[in-house]
C-alpha cells in the first residue's frame, strides 16, 4: 500500500479508514507506531478496533492535544489550500508534496528531516 492510497482513500467511511490504517500498520510493523491520536470525526469511529498500537481520541475543540497533526496540516496547506479536494491532484503531485515535507529540516528532531530521522530509527 502506498501512502497516497491512504490519503486518497476511496471514501471516508469508518470501515474504510479502519481497513486502510490496519493495512498500513500491518505492512510497516507494529514497532513503527507507539500511538496514534485522532479527532472525533465519524470516519474515525471504528479506529478503537485497530490492532498493534495504542489509539487515542482528542477531546472536541482541543487541537493542542494533536499538536504534531496540526503542524503537519499547516505544512500541507502550503501546497494544498484548506478545503480543496485531493481528487484535484495526481498521485505524482501528492508524492512530490510528501517528498518535500519529508525532506524538510525540523527543529523538533535536531534539524534532521523526517526522512533522515526515520532512516536512523529503522537502521538500528
Amino acid at each position: 500500500m502506498k501512502p497516497t492510497d491512504v490519503i486518497r482513500g476511496s471514501n471516508y467511511h469508518a470501515q474504510t479508514c479502519l481497513d486502510q490504517l490496519q493495512a498500513v500498520i500491518n505492512e510497516r510493523g507494529t514497532s513503527q507506531f507507539k500511538s496514534i491520536t485522532f479527532d472525533n470525526g465519524s470516519e474515525f469511529s471504528l479506529l478503537d478496533q485497530v490492532k498493534g498500537t495504542q489509539i487515542y481520541f482528542a477531546h472536541p475543540y482541543s487541537p493542542w492535544e494533536r499538536g504534531s497533526n496540526e503542524n503537519a496540516n499547516g505544512q500541507i496547506q502550503e501546497y494544498i489550500p484548506k478545503g480543496e479536494s485531493l481528487k484535484n491532484y495526481t498521485e505524482n503531485q501528492i508524492q512530490q508534496i510528501q517528498d518535500a515535507l519529508n525532506n524538510r529540516l525540523r527543529k523538533s528532531i535536531h534539524y534532521l528531516s523526517a526522512e533522515a530521522y526515520y532512516q536512523q530509527l529503522t537502521a538500528a
